[in-house]
């Protein structure tokens, strides 16, 4: 069985994140996902939340485990995915189950082809609560 960690997101974060959810047509894939990741989150005041911690627009460097192939992800809103490949939504199933987790955490992530591949969070290169972002 597949424990999932507990989480942390700032109230800033959540506040939108409800939002988000409530504007999409309840057919959007990840909306219900997400949902349940923010109920069962510890929501905290954006000055509170640790700097090692996934938060909406964080920067994060990952590493496939099997491979020891690195890739960096920026987690963001539907409306500020490009074409880049460098952004993933939170309306993304990884995307939404990102959010709050902490540097040295690992998560399964779908394969392209299929099957899944163990992902580990390296580092958080930029978290806006770190950087003073507190009213973003």
């Amino acid at each position: 069985m597949n424990i999932r960690p507990a989480i942390t997101v700032s109230t800033l974060d959540a506040d939108r994140l409800y939002k988000l959810i409530e504007s999409v047509p309840k057919n959007i894939t990840g909306a219900q996902e997400l949902e349940a990741e923010l109920d069962r989150a510890n929501i905290v005041e954006p000055n509170e939340v640790p700097a090692t911690i996934i938060t909406m627009n964080s920067t994060v460097d990952f590493i496939v485990e099997s491979t020891q192939e690195e890739f960096i992800l920026t987690l963001v809103y539907p409306k500020d995915i490009d074409q880049s490949g460098q952004k993933i939504s939170i309306l993304a199933p990884v995307g939404s189950a990102l959010l709050g987790l902490s540097q040295g955490d690992e998560i399964e992530w779908p394969r392209p082809g299929g099957g899944l591949i163990k992902v580990k969070i390296k580092e958080i290169t930029y978290q806006p609560e770190r950087a003073g972002e507190l009213h973003r």
